[in-house]
């Protein structure tokens, strides 16, 4: 997925976009000489932004971005930021997206500390403003993001995850905060909550058939690209693993559980598991549902203002959906 392929989506927001560059920038300044150091690395080395899109998208399609739109984005991002930095200190991972990971070059009390810090940036731009309903939106999603964490990870241990799980697992994990871009852009230009509340429900969508896509990754999507198994290899539970195994006779049940427990580096057996997912329709069944997110998103994009915003959050949620990688 590259950066050049979102130009169009963000078109009506680009000079915004570009002005927040400098705007977040500023907001992790710091007169300690190694936080500016590090914060200079995780400026130069930012994602797509894809939730700061969200945030100046629906703030567009409701009303006048202005300095709070500014404000609600900073906080998206510098708490995604900081929560990104904490995962790979607790994955113990020293690459993200193709550069070393804050942990890698400054060890894991550095950047435990780093991500403490952005976290209370994020914190203090709203509560500096009297952004009071920001910080509550925000708030909820970090609390949403750990507990959807540490679920996670309870259940990998035990291995019976059901399917009802699996979705309150990637409804807190990583709906909850593009839940929380759109409803923050929403809150950003309007008091009314029962736009600001369909803002919510638009991003929780959105964010599930993100989260579902990512699974589909991972077992090779429709030979887009070769199988990851990443997911298998740390025990994980998703989707695809969860229909096929329901489908599955108790034997095979068994049988791939014990892959996941005490096989999931074999790459062979790995591979055989991916394969009978597929043979079971996990991947079907799994496309179906992240669709079904999509049409959902859309219909509550149909309730709303027309304009270039809302068109550009229409392709947006295509976007998101029919990705390459």
């Amino acid at each position: 997925m590259k950066k050049s392929d979102l130009k169009p989506i963000k078109a009506p927001v680009a000079a915004e976009l570009d002005q927040f560059e400098s705007f977040f920038r500023d907001s992790m300044k710091s007169k300690v000489p190694l936080l500016d150091r590090i914060t200079y690395y995780i400026v130069k080395r930012k994602g797509k932004q894809v939730r700061p899109l969200f945030v100046f998208l629906t703030a567009q399609m409701l009303g006048t971005i202005g300095p709070k739109t500014y404000r609600a984005a900073a906080l998206v991002e510098l708490l995604h930021t900081a929560t990104l930095v904490h995962d790979d200190v607790v994955d113990d991972s020293f690459e993200r997206r193709g550069f070393f990971s804050l942990n890698a070059l400054w060890k894991n009390k550095v950047a435990v500390l780093v991500g403490d810090f952005l976290l209370s940036r994020g914190l203090l731009i709203a509560l500096d403003a009297e952004d009071y309903d920001l910080l509550q939106i925000l708030s909820r999603a970090v609390k949403s993001m750990s507990e959807g964490e540490l679920l996670q990870m309870e259940k990998a241990r035990r291995l019976d995850i059901e399917e009802s799980v699996y979705y309150d697992i990637i409804q807190q994990k990583t709906a909850s905060l593009i839940a929380a871009a759109c409803s923050a852009g929403a809150a950003s230009v309007t008091d009314d909550k029962d736009r600001i509340e369909q803002l919510r429900s638009l991003g929780e969508k959105i964010g599930m058939a993100f989260q579902i896509k990512d699974d589909l990754f991972d077992y090779g999507e429709y030979n887009v690209g070769k199988p990851r198994g990443i997911d298998i290899r740390e025990k994980k539970m998703t989707l695809p693993l969860i229909y096929a195994m329901g489908q599955a006779s108790n034997s095979e049940r068994n049988q791939m559980i014990q892959v996941l427990k005490k096989h999931n580096k074999n790459k062979k057996k790995v591979q055989q598991l991916i394969d009978r997912v597929k043979e079971l329709g996990g991947m079907d069944y799994a496309r179906s549902v992240m669709l079904q997110y999509r049409t959902e998103a859309l219909d509550i994009l149909n309730d709303m203002p027309e304009g270039k915003a809302t068109k550009a959050l229409q392709d947006l949620i295509a976007f998101v959906t029919e990705r390459k990688k």
